[in-house]
């Protein structure tokens, strides 16, 4: 008679994460109860919210949305205009827009029908390799660790990975492809996440509450508070324009919509010289004016810093007597 295999090490590991995890996971209106069958169209409004938007923020706002759009079809069938709407707070707009896409593209090429692994999931509009792998693990039970900033962090102190991001990332993601859960992956997946963000910190690693402590590398060094490393951030570029506030004699204001590509694509706006890395003068901004009247300068300036650039504003105002 053969006797069993022993457990391995990742088997110990993910059996510590999950009783820790079953004890101590948040109440998130987008998890599933235990035992309830789980939505995949909740998971990806969910993980597209929650790129680059606190856990708080989306909780607020998720419940909402979902009574706006309760099935992907509805989210389909609607206009863009008024999911951009919906958005609103949430910021980072190209999200919206490429969830709606996705809607699309499920209704219209694939009847409905979710792709259920990684690569099929990635094809769709909007989704990239982390969404992709949350929902195939959490809505389809596929055994992929799918990796985000807290994930990448648990990694890098679980492992003692040195090499600074981003460069790291492509060594997580082979580390990550080598656990890939086989016993509920879904729940594996987000006790990963869970674990990043109320243990495992950034700046306040719990390590003596960890329940991941016998199995990290970093911590049995002493260097969990030192990882993961991070190259240099290179400064942000700058950019400046002047933006015009036209009303009419009636109290209209002239609006413009931005271009389909690029940043804050398609959103609506007013009138502004194009954003260049220095001011222009009075009279390069005059030329572009949308309209040949008097216009007077604000005081101040308006500052909006991007993800990749930082943005300076001038107001100018003018008052149109004309139909």
């Amino acid at each position: 008679m053969s006797l069993p295999s022993p457990p391995s090490k990742t088997d110990a590991m993910f059996d510590d994460l999950l009783a820790w995890y079953d004890a101590a996971k948040r109440d998130l209106p987008w998890r599933a109860a235990p035992g309830a069958p789980v939505d995949a169209y909740a998971v990806l409004v969910s993980e597209v919210m929650l790129q680059q938007t606190t856990v708080a923020t989306v909780r607020g706002r998720f419940a909402g949305f979902m009574a706006r759009f309760p099935t992907v079809e509805d989210l389909a069938r609607a206009p863009l205009d008024d999911v951009l709407h919906a958005w609103q707070g949430l910021g980072y707009y190209r999200r919206a827009r490429g969830l709606h896409g996705c809607a699309l593209a499920l209704v219209t090429e694939h009847a409905g029908r979710w792709p259920r692994t990684v690569e099929g999931l990635q094809n769709l509009p909007g989704v990239g390799p982390y969404t992709a792998a949350a929902i195939a693990a959490i809505a389809f039970d596929q055994p992929v660790l799918a990796v985000d900033g807290n994930v990448e962090r648990v990694l890098a102190r679980l492992f003692r990975v040195t090499t600074p991001l981003p460069g790291a990332r492509a060594e997580l993601r082979r580390l990550a492809h080598g656990l890939r859960p086989q016993q509920r992956p879904g729940c594996t997946v987000q006790a990963m996440i869970e674990l990043g963000a109320l243990v495992c910190r950034p700046r306040a690693p719990g390590c003596l509450t960890c329940p991941l402590r016998r199995h990290c590398q970093a911590a049995a060094a002493g260097e969990a508070l030192s990882l993961p490393r991070k190259a240099p951030k290179k400064a942000r570029p700058q950019h400046f324009a002047v933006v015009f506030h036209l009303r009419r004699a009636d109290g209209a204001v002239l609006f413009r919509r931005r271009p389909a590509q690029g940043l804050l694509a398609s959103m609506i706006e007013l009138p502004s010289t194009p954003w260049r890395a220095t001011p222009p003068s009075p009279e390069a901004a005059l030329a572009l004016a949308p309209a040949h009247l008097a216009w007077q300068r604000q005081p101040g300036r308006v500052r909006h810093v991007f993800t990749h650039l930082s943005l300076e504003l001038e107001l100018w105002c003018g008052v149109f007597d004309g139909a």
